[in-house]
């Protein structure tokens, strides 16, 4: 699959290269293609009749394979295509070292990817937050088991995926979606390939931090007999990893404990006034208390993940002519983890502490938002925690479809019918022991760090198993069930008209979607050998589970953050004790919902074509109307006779509805040989997410207030246009700059929304407290708007254009700036840009091939951004990040080639802080990955 490129002997001709009237018909029959399809639709358009002569007298290129050709093949999909996008094709997917196909994708323009633990997991488009891009699957919406919108990536094996397009202005006829852009995957089809083709590969790859060695296989095999084809390939990897982290160390506001009643609070209102000068004269003025920080928890944490991810697709096309195709595409998968994860943290905000003595703060570093910092504390009853975690989670995925290419005459038909499925079900552990003591937590250059206070019973928190009593094996599980179904209709006319030429071909059609998610979950506590049983509770020592030290339990040896090391218990010997015959987790009703969508879709689209003076112009103007109905339902709460907390016998349902008139237009037009101005404008929008459409209630006895879902909830829309310039070069080459705007409507944020009044309160003995009116707080779409702007740059060069010596070296390079005027959701009004939204990103790549080798070395990186705001008011970045990775391939014959990969080189650590990088929150070390492959082509 890699080297399908190989088999092509011509590739698709330069529109530059053609004369005015062939270009016409080009642009006119690709123009509203889905991007998979433009460059084997150009070439069936341009060996028409009415073409065939004029492109005999064109030069031919011949196509040599490897990593610069699948390059000009991008560069091809680009130029062909009306709107604004970006390719990669199956060498780029599948070929430069990644771990999935998040991580294939983050070498594109706008692109970036979220990591967990040194993993690419979802991805980002122009700096926006992933839950803004829509994703398909051979033009199918995907599901993916994550319980949100958002496509979880890495469960997808990059090897069965051939073409992937980044839409970034849509036409009429794209599925809506996505407000920063619409990824297209597309699998491989028999009829792709000129003749059979078979391939396997196998690779061994090694983390460098645990130390294992992992497999990955993979195969494709295809052939065509007659007007029949069929074809399947088949990958699977096993992925181990390690990553050692120093995290945790977010920011609580000093109301924890001047709020308190008794000694705590007024403890800690002296020791403020005597150590930091700070006198405090409302202990309850959270204005004033929301504004003096100490640490909340000092964490050190070693995570070991496990993956085994298998996917396989399977393609049957009937192709008797150019003119009808039908295909039957199946794609399935699986992807399976094990994390163990194994922490010593220490709690400075227990329930049982206050303030001792404050060794040095900072009213200097947040004076512009009137915040001081205690940096460096002692407390006189820290809760110090071992807990040993313990995650599985098994997704399985499975998409099935069927399309027609129909052309008759002057029509083109096409049809679209299919399924996309996912079952998540997952099962969560943390056994958890804790020691209350006093102690001294303090931040330090890379994170925090807890040592023993100088008080006469301080303790070694890291070695003194007999002190920490056992509290609770704690369980939860999570089943999610998601299905997508889709039809769509068609239909393209080929327009000659005297009175009107410019106008080329109309398209209209109809797309239909069913869309459903449920969501069950459930938790309990173990605390003794059978149920019902708390007699472990402050009787067993962390001494009686058979501790090691945490540098024996995990492969890989010693903690890389630090030189410390400590007493844990390891996750085996915690299933096997603390889960007694019989015990299963319950679920709970109040957190169960589903969620149905069903959207009706109908566009209509014309393409033209005109010179202005010795210009041409192709230009696409459509609308499509969208119609959304959504029904939710979820356990309510709802008080006992006896005062005990319930839910109502049934789910409580809510609908809601939306439409929508969604414009848009795209432009390009070669105003210089080789120079092309493009140009699109559209509204588009984001559905909101099904955790917030959701209605199912929960509810705060204490605090009289209700929290609902929402299914009346309106999609956040954007209004966005962009301009840009491409100069498309000899050999694949490309220089490119352009500039977007979009105006975000819509946010989605928590109100206040009503007031249920005369609510029952009981008494926990199910005597009458009283009745109340309870508040009611649901999301809703914000007023208002905010923008994001930006710049994209490119630049895609093979070398040898600039002198002889430089044949087979090239660089493919990518820039993105954003800005945007949002000052977020913090409560103390600290400005905060969107979450997820990255100002900087770019990715460099350089090359050199031949005929028997090829290496590439890329770096990749991405600006800070916001990962979230704690508490709703101090927003917590994830630090800037750039990675680089390697590959060299050595090809031994015709059949057999070596390849050596690398990713993350330099072994780079993952940071990040809050508000200031002078209060980190984590310091994280994923390792470096070395993969030895081998892999043949027949």
């Amino acid at each position: 699959m890699r080297n399908i490129l190989r088999e092509t002997p011509t590739r698709v001709p330069h529109a530059k290269l053609l004369s005015r009237a062939v270009r016409a018909v080009l642009i006119s029959g690709v123009a509203s293609l889905p991007m998979q399809a433009v460059a084997d639709e150009a070439v069936a358009v341009a060996t028409s009749a009415d073409t065939s002569a004029a492109l005999q007298q064109l030069d031919t290129v011949t196509v040599t394979g490897g990593y610069a050709r699948s390059l000009e093949r991008a560069v091809d999909l680009k130029r062909s295509n009306i709107g604004f996008s970006d390719s990669i094709v199956a060498t780029d997917v599948a070929d430069f070292p990644e771990q999935n196909l998040a991580e294939a994708l983050q070498r594109m323009p706008g692109v970036t990817i979220e990591r967990n633990k040194g993993l690419g997991s979802k991805v980002s488009v122009r700096g926006l937050p992933s839950e803004f891009t829509h994703v398909s699957i051979n033009n199918l919406a995907t599901a993916s088991g994550s319980g949100g919108r958002d496509v979880q990536f890495d469960i997808f094996a990059s090897d069965v995926v051939q073409t992937v397009t980044v839409q970034k202005s849509p036409t009429a006829a794209d599925e809506e979606g996505g407000i920063a852009g619409s990824v297209y995957i597309e699998t491989a089809r028999p009829f792709d390939y000129a003749e059979p083709k078979f391939s396997a590969s196998a690779e061994a790859a090694n983390n460098s931090i645990n130390g294992k060695t992992d497999p990955k296989i993979s195969f494709l095999a295809s052939d065509t007999w007659g007007d029949w084809g069929g074809l399947v390939s088949f990958s699977k990897a096993k992925r181990t990893n390690r990553t050692d982290s120093n995290s945790g160390i977010n920011f609580r506001p000093m109301g924890r404990f001047l709020e308190a009643s008794g000694t705590r609070g007024t403890q800690a209102a002296a020791v403020l006034a005597r150590d930091a000068g700070i006198v405090i004269n409302n202990r309850m003025d959270k204005d004033a208390t929301n504004r003096i920080i100490f640490q909340d928890k000092v964490g050190d944490r070693i995570y070991l993940n496990e993956q085994d991810q298998w996917g396989a697709t399977a393609s049957l096309q009937f192709k008797p002519s150019e003119a009808f195709s039908v295909s039957f595409d199946a794609m399935l998968g699986g992807y399976d983890t094990h994390e163990d994860e194994y922490d010593a943290a220490a709690y400075s905000a227990s329930s049982r502490s206050t303030l001792d003595t404050i060794h040095s703060y900072d009213a200097d570093t947040l004076s512009q938002y009137g915040m001081v910092v205690l940096r460096d504390v002692s407390y006189t009853a820290t809760q110090h925690e071992i807990l040993s975690k313990e995650r599985f989670a098994n997704t399985d995925y499975r998409q099935f479809s069927s399309k027609l290419d129909w052309t008759v005459g002057s029509w083109d038909i096409d049809a679209l019918v299919g399924y996309s499925g996912a079952r998540r079900d997952s099962d969560y552990a943390n056994l958890k022991h804790v020691a209350y003591a006093p102690s001294r937590t303090r931040w330090t250059a890379n994170g925090g760090e807890t040592l023993a206070s100088a008080a006469s019973n301080g303790f070694d928190m890291y070695n003194s198993p007999g002190k920490y009593l056992f509290e609770a094996y704690e369980t939860e599980i999570e089943h999610v069930k998601d299905d997508k179904y889709a039809a769509q209709l068609d239909f393209r006319r080929s327009m000659e008209l005297a009175f009107f030429p410019a106008l080329t071909s109309v398209k209209f059609g109809a797309r239909y979607t069913d869309k459903s998610k449920d969501r069950e979950f459930g938790n309990t506590k173990i605390q003794g050998p059978a149920a019902g049983s708390a007699a472990w509770v402050n009787t067993r020592t962390l001494a009686d589970s058979n501790p090691g030290w945490i540098s024996d339990i995990v492969p890989g040896g010693g903690y890389k953050p630090s030189n410390l090391d400590w007493q844990q218990v390891s996750n085996s010997y915690a299933r096997n004790t603390f889960r007694y015959a019989g015990f299963t987790t319950p679920l709970d009703p109040g957190q169960f919902y589903q969620v149905d969508e069903k959207t009706l879709a109908l566009y209509a689209m014309t393409d033209f074509y005109f010179d202005i003076g010795r210009v041409p112009v192709y230009a696409n103007l459509g609308v499509r109307s969208i119609d959304t109905k959504v029904d939710s339902a979820g356990f309510h709460p709802v008080q006992n006779a006896d005062g005990s907390s319930g839910y109502t016998p049934t789910p409580i349902s809510s609908s809601g509805d939306y439409s929508d008139l969604l414009p848009s237009f795209n432009m390009t037009a070669e105003i210089a040989d080789g120079l092309v101005l493009r140009a699109a404008a559209s509204e588009t929008l984001m559905r909101p997410s099904l955790t917030d459409i959701a209605y199912r209630r929960t509810v705060s006895w204490s605090s009289f207030r209700f929290m609902d879902g929402n299914p009346a909830l309106k999609p956040t829309t954007a209004k966005q246009w962009e301009v840009g310039l491409e100069k498309y070069l000899e050999n694949g080459g490309l220089l490119s700059a352009s500039y977007f705007s979009k105006k975000i409507d819509g946010v989605v944020r928590q109100s206040l929304t009503g007031i249920v009044p005369n609510v029952e309160k009981l008494n926990a003995n199910g005597s009458l407290d009283g009745y109340y009116d309870f508040e009611v707080y649901q999301p809703v779409n914000a007023e208002g708007s905010y923008k994001v702007t930006g710049v994209e740059l490119v630049a895609q060069l093979p070398l040898s254009m600039l002198h002889p010596a430089l044949e087979g070296w090239g660089i493919n390079a990518n820039y993105t700036q954003l800005d945007n005027s949002l000052t977020g959701a913090s409560d103390i009004d600290i400005p905060t840009p969107p979450e997820g939204l990255a100002e900087k990103a770019y990715n460099f790549t350089l090359y050199y091939e031949n005929d028997r080798f090829d290496a590439r070395v890329s770096y990749n990186y991405k600006d800070k951004y916001v990962e979230y705001i704690h508490l709703n008011m101090y927003p917590v970045y994830r630090d800037a990040y750039g990675q680089t990775d390697a590959s060299i391939g050595f090809r031994l014959n015709d059949t057999w080639k070596l390849s050596l990969d690398a990713i993350n080189v330099f072994d780079e650590e993952t940071s990040g802080y809050t508000i200031d990088k002078s209060f980190p929150t984590q310091y994280e070390f994923s390792g470096r990955r070395i993969g030895l492959g081998i892999r043949a082509d027949f």
